[in-house]
């Protein structure tokens, strides 16, 4: 999409990329952290752990393009810096984008699933292809969430009402809504739906 964008259709781009579907208050998940070289995930993870609500977190992504860390290994040696104990930890840190996240995190998705826990995924706000992957190859997932931050681009804080202004964060969500848009369309990725405030 090029050129500008009318308020509603800002609203509905908004709408649709917009992943949050937060957990029940006081219901334990598993945290899934999508990979990212940014920390705002440890944060979140480690406060509901200590929150008493997350018995496992599952920590994902391999060499990040930008700056070459190795996204899970930062996500768990930052985790127990907070004092988050190892053996709540899973890493996966060989994934190059995020379908591998889920992809290579099965077996860690099968163990949260098969100790009664659903999935909360932790991700950017806007990054819906999220929840259509953790469908798409786990389809038995059942209800399940999401847990959202903002993410920082070029020093600009890219929030669902700002984005449309920052050309950092329009770029990725219409990128975003654009390709999940159609994949949906033409079946590579599950359609999902949020009711009940959790995605199914």
């Amino acid at each position: 999409m090029t050129g500008s964008i009318s308020l509603d259709q800002i609203a509905g781009i908004t709408a649709f990329v917009d992943v949050e579907a937060p957990p029940p208050e006081e219901t334990p998940t598993a945290l899934m952290l999508f990979g990212t070289n940014q920390p705002a995930p440890v944060k979140i993870a480690a406060e509901r752990y200590h929150a008493g609500l997350v018995p496992l977190i599952i920590a994902t992504g391999g060499v990040n393009r930008h700056n070459g860390i190795i996204e899970g290994q930062v996500f768990q040696r930052l985790l127990l810096e907070h004092d988050v104990p190892e053996r709540v930890i899973r890493c996966e840190d060989k994934s190059a984008n995020t379908w591998q996240n889920v992809e290579y995190a099965l077996p860690f998705l099968d163990e949260a699933l098969r100790s009664g826990l659903a999935i909360t995924g932790v991700s950017k706000w806007y990054h819906c292809r999220t929840v259509r992957i953790l469908k798409t190859l786990l389809p038995e997932i059942g209800s399940f969430y999401a847990v959202t931050w903002e993410p920082v681009y070029a020093g600009n804080l890219v929030t669902r009402t700002d984005w449309p202004s920052i050309p950092d964060g329009k770029r990725r969500v219409i990128r975003e809504w654009e390709e999940v848009t159609r994949r949906v369309a033409d079946g590579r990725l599950a359609a999902t739906q949020r009711t009940d405030g959790a995605w199914r």
